[in-house]
Formats: C-alpha cells, structure tokens, sequence
C-alpha cells in the first residue's frame, strides 16, 4: 500500500511516515497543502492522511479540490478539531474518514488499511494491489511473497524494494530512483546501501530458482523481468 501523508508538523509528519514504512508500507510525505494537492493529484496513492490545519492550502480545500478534478483516491483526515459539525463537514468536503487527535497510530493504521481494502473492491484503486513477473507474485495489501508457489518472508524494507522493481517490472529503476522512493532520500548518502539490500533481495528471491528476476543493469542500476537476455 503507498500513503501520502500531509502534514505540516515535522515531528508528527516524521513519526507517521516512519511508522507506515515499519508496517510495511510505502509512505511519502508533503509539508503543506499545496505540495500535497500537487503529489495527490497524480493518483499514485492508495490512501491519503491529511491533517485539516496546513499551510498555503487547509486540509478540507486540498480534499475538495482533488474531488472536483475526479481524483477519488480515498482521504482520512486528522484534526484536533473533534466536534461532530467538525467531522461533518470533513466528510462533506470529499474526505472518507475523520481521526480526532490525539490518536492511536494502530486505530490510525487499521483504518487506512480499511479504507484501502474499500477502494481495492470497488475498483477504483489508483494502482494494482497484486502484481505478478513469471512465477514470482507481491501481494500489496496481504504483504505476501511467493515464488513457485513458495512463500518468501521478507523484511518490511526488502517488501518495499521489490514492489517498486516488480510496480516498474521491464524497465530500468537507477539507484537515484530508489533513494528517492524506497528510503526517501533526496541526495545520495554516498554509501553501497541499495547494491547491500538488492544483493540481500536477490539472494531471497532468486537463490534455488532456475533463473534470476532481477538483474543489474551496468552503469544504469536495476532490472526485474523473467528470464536472463
């Protein structure tokens, strides 16, 4: 599952997205409103967490105006604001549910994953909840990996790292791209992380097999497709 997460507390928009990714998710984040409205209007999101009280454009206007432009991706909103003519409003305005502060990030988790499961059996999830490279199979909402039938436990990091390879299956992922969408860094640490956690992933996915999935594409970064060429 990927979230965006709008918020414009640093600390609390930190503490979310890391504990999203620790339950296996992928989260970006944007610090107000108007960075939010850009990134959400992509429909690249499962779910949306939106605080109500931002910057440069409040919670229920970014809502309001995904809606007007057919952007239906589903929309919890957090507000200290817990009245119930608050919680109306937030839901006329176009958001799905309403999380009063303070809040338990495991009521949080549970119902964005319920909104999530909603908009899978609709039909109107932004992306596929299930993706398949020959006889390997991700499943996003259940976090099930299988090769040949086979389960394959996977870290919550190593879970991220292959659904953005198999989400881009056939075509080259630098590892710039990765930084930016798997770990969230927006410059290069200067490290061998991503060689580290591929050769880590390739190790679990492709060991015992009779072909490799992913493969290293020299001097550009990495490729999952079935079969060697």
């Amino acid at each position: 599952m990927r979230i965006l997460v709008i918020e414009d507390d640093r600390e609390a928009l930190a503490y979310l997205v890391k504990a999203f990714r620790e339950s296996g998710h992928a989260a970006d984040s944007a610090p107000d409103g108007l960075d939010g409205y850009a990134m959400a209007r992509e429909g690249q999101y499962d779910v949306l967490v939106v605080d109500r009280m931002l910057p440069k454009l409040d919670g229920l206007s970014v809502i309001r105006s995904l809606r007007e432009q057919k952007v239906e991706t589903p929309a919890l909103i957090l507000s200290a604001l817990a009245q119930v003519d608050d919680r109306v409003k937030g839901l006329r305005a176009g958001g799905d549910d309403y999380l009063p502060k303070p809040y338990a990030f495991s009521e949080l988790l549970a119902r964005v994953e319920v909104l999530a499961r909603r908009n899978a059996r609709s039909g109107g999830a932004a992306e596929a909840t299930s993706y398949r490279v020959g006889d390997l199979e991700l499943d996003r909402l259940s976090h099930r990996v299988s090769r040949g039938g086979q389960d394959i436990p996977l870290q919550p990091r190593e879970f991220r790292l292959l659904e953005y390879l198999v989400r881009h299956a056939g075509q080259v992922v630098t590892r710039t791209m990765l930084l930016e969408h798997v770990w969230d860094y927006h410059f290069d640490p200067q490290t061998n992380v991503i060689d580290v956690h591929v050769s880590r992933l390739r190790a679990k996915i492709d060991r015992g097999f009779d072909r490799p999935l992913i493969h290293t594409v020299r001097g550009a970064g990495y490729m999952v497709r079935d079969g060697a060429r």
